[in-house]
């Protein structure tokens, strides 16, 4: 017979804490989710998310919109 030692409980501390966050979907939906991400009540706002990839949708001739084209083009303007 075998004898099976107890599993001691993690030890504190060492894991990160997690909080509740809301995440707001492209096309307005509200999702709250524990993450280690952010502070407690933050919201995460998604630029892009299954409601507007083109890997998710029926039509793959879509054209994809991605809200931070402006932000992308002012950094570029600014590198180049």
């Amino acid at each position: 017979m075998s004898v099976v030692k107890s599993q001691k409980a993690p030890l504190e501390g060492i894991n990160p804490k997690l909080h509740e966050i809301t995440v707001v979907a492209t096309n307005g939906n509200k999702y709250k989710i524990k993450t280690t991400y952010g502070k407690e009540g933050d919201v995460l706002t998604l630029d892009v998310d299954p409601n507007n990839h083109p890997a998710w949708q029926e039509n793959s001739s879509q054209t994809f919109y991605n809200v931070n084209n402006e932000r992308i083009k002012k950094f570029k303007d600014f590198v180049y």
